[in-house]
């Protein structure tokens, strides 16, 4: 069931962005502050309705348009970003790696944690969940760790020629694990309890379209006050790495709708689909927001860095190396989900003290 502030928030949020663009007040504190209330409120609206939608198409291909809908107002927000003012050449290295790692520690760990508590052990359709791992993994190392280990990386920049490779490979992976999900091994990704649901009527599915479409026109409309705004912010706070806690930050904000749809399907023991939601949208993160980061980069002749600190890659190696681990049974329990959780806290300690 869609609840009724689905509706008002894309609606609000339109109306707030053809007020700014006639009366001019993109620039103030109380419209950043007004913007970003209705761009949460609005990312949670369309959520709602790819949420319906997906009942209506069935799993996979419901998870994708959920997945598709969240990254496409992340990559709406980090571009106004990297469009606002000065350049912010590790913004999108660190949306991306704040992506992984909250997902793979914070999502993955609550739900495990809390699903463990409740029904003691949970199973997973293991084939399915190595399918998502293994991408993540490889498309991982290959957009955040290997530049920093190329001669030119070594050297304190990467080569077009390196970069463009590298995000064709990504690119090809990710469209590699669409088809295998979609199509070739469909069966992996299904979990039993999808089949019972009860799906929304056409018209509610055909309402549910339209609304999405709606909020996230809003969101991307709201995306600009929201960067000015955040920019403004920072400016005001010493912090050691302003680009790490802005991305995360962004991160944060935009998956809490995910992280809750998550989490409930935990808690009704549906595991499966907890993290077809979870992992789904950090692979869609690193699979397609890299990319266009990098392209929209390009275009606008503003340098995007991809290779990560060195404690960021030691953190980003242990949790894919857990998750390989925790999912390596076909079952899980809450004692994986306090490790994940753990990791998570440290890594939110270093986007502070890094």
């Amino acid at each position: 069931m869609v609840a009724r502030y689905a509706y008002v928030f894309p609606v609000a949020a339109g109306l707030l962005a053809a007020t700014s663009y006639f009366i001019n007040i993109a620039s103030s504190d109380l419209m950043a502050l007004v913007s970003t209330a209705l761009l949460l409120g609005t990312a949670f609206s369309a959520v709602q309705h790819a949420e319906r939608v997906s009942d209506r198409l069935g799993q996979p291909y419901g998870t994708l348009v959920l997945t598709f809908s969240v990254t496409l107002i992340e990559v709406s927000v980090l571009v106004s970003l990297m469009l606002n003012e000065g350049n912010n050449p590790t913004l999108a290295r660190e949306a991306v790696l704040s992506t992984v790692m909250f997902v793979l520690t914070g999502v993955v760990g609550i739900c495990l944690l809390l699903g463990g508590l409740r029904h003691y052990e949970q199973t997973i359709h293991q084939q399915g969940v190595s399918g998502y791992l293994s991408v993540i993994m490889a498309i991982s190392v290959l957009g955040l760790v290997l530049p920093g280990q190329t001669w030119g990386g070594s050297a304190g920049h990467n080569t077009q020629i390196d970069v463009i490779f590298i995000m064709f490979a990504v690119v090809l992976l990710y469209g590699s694990f669409l088809f295998m999900q979609t199509v070739r091994h469909r069966s992996d990704f299904v979990a039993g309890e999808d089949a019972i649901e009860a799906h929304p009527t056409r018209r509610q599915a055909l309402v549910s379209v339209v609304f999405l479409l709606v909020s996230l026109v809003g969101v991307v409309s709201l995306s600009n006050p929201v960067a000015a705004g955040a920019e403004r912010l920072l400016r005001h706070l010493d912090l050691m790495d302003p680009d790490a806690v802005l991305g995360a930050s962004v991160v944060a904000m935009l998956l809490l709708p995910e992280t809750i749809t998550a989490i409930r399907a935990a808690r009704r023991n549906q595991m499966q689909r907890a993290l077809n939601t979870s992992l789904g949208s950090a692979l869609a993160t690193i699979g397609l927001t890299l990319p266009v980061m990098v392209a929209v980069g390009a275009l606008i002749d503003r340098q995007v860095e991809l290779k990560l600190d060195p404690e960021d890659r030691v953190q980003l190696l242990l949790v894919l190396v857990l998750s390989v681990v925790s999912f390596g049974t076909g079952r899980t329990n809450a004692l994986t989900g306090l490790v994940h959780m753990v990791l998570f806290l440290v890594y939110v300690m270093t986007l502070f003290f890094p």
